[in-house]
């Protein structure tokens, strides 16, 4: 018998590179208005879910920090990642401090620098006083967002804490496994947001397919793709039923042929800003 706290679904586990555990499989906030924030992640929380992913840049920690406190959920069963906002990378201690505040924790499990916004030449300085916050023992793990090759060799160049977590954009037509192997080269998990397309790539033969076949929802068979990849997958929905729906993908193994059909879809199809020149210091 289990608890009313004990999630029915198993999420796998991966080990990061300083031997900190992530559930693979976590519930992420991006676009949830700050309003509905609490109830959505109170839901979450409820369905099965111990990892959240907010940012500063979202502007609703203090719901996401709201719902953790009302849950009864200990915070050691928790896996939380925020993110250092663009514009503050000039003084990323004040962020984070402004961060765990809104969230109402004493520790924060993975800080990740949001974007590199190159333009601005300043986040190997920030990284720099990420791994100060790290040695201090305010962050478990600390990582990089939407980091692409050339960022990478610079960021490594000049640290000395090797990130954990490259979060980029991942879904079936836009995987980036040139970046994804790069990061895994160095020891760094990836992390997949708009892990479905933002729902563009559901309807995708291959995808429906895969769904009939293994008496899944597309959702589910994307995101199981994810896992079995050896992605961290932060699907977002507001949804009750989809919250449970895409927890389940937890408990699908997909073939290798499988994995390769749906890998076959890469079509360079980037939904999101290109790293490269994403500047959006206002974030």
């Amino acid at each position: 018998m289990t608890d009313s706290h004990t999630p029915a679904v198993v999420v796998p586990e991966l080990t990061l590179n300083n031997g900190v555990t992530i559930p693979q499989l976590g519930f992420g906030v991006f676009q949830v208005p700050p309003e509905e924030t609490r109830v959505a992640v109170a839901q979450a929380l409820a369905a099965g879910y111990r990892h959240i992913d907010t940012a500063a840049a979202y502007r609703n920690e203090a719901g996401v920090g709201a719902a953790i406190a009302e849950s009864g959920i200990a915070r050691e069963e928790l896996f939380i990642t925020t993110k250092l906002r663009n514009g503050e990378q000039g003084s990323p201690r004040a962020a984070f401090e402004a961060s765990r505040k809104a969230l109402g924790l004493d520790w924060i499990d993975l800080y990740l620098i949001h974007w590199p916004v190159p333009s601005q030449g300043l986040y190997t300085q920030a990284w720099k006083e990420i791994e100060s916050l790290y040695a201090q023992g305010l962050v478990r793990a600390i990582g990089v967002s939407n980091f692409l090759p050339d960022h990478l060799d610079t960021l490594l160049e000049a640290s000395t804490v090797v990130p954990a977590v490259n979060q980029i954009e991942a879904h079936p037509s836009f995987h980036q496994g040139e970046l994804a192997d790069k990061s895994r080269s160095h020891g760094i998990a990836v992390e997949a947001y708009s892990p479905l397309g933002q729902g563009k790539d559901l309807d995708h033969p291959v995808i429906t397919e895969l769904a009939a076949e293994y008496g899944a929802t597309p959702a589910q068979i994307v995101l199981a793709w994810h896992l079995g990849l050896g992605n961290i997958v932060i699907p977002k929905t507001v949804s009750p039923a989809r919250m449970s729906e895409n927890l389940a993908a937890a408990a699908i193994t997909l073939s290798e042929d499988a994995l390769k059909r749906i890998s076959a879809l890469e079509a360079g199809e980037r939904i999101g800003a290109d790293p490269a020149v994403a500047a959006f210091t206002q974030m």
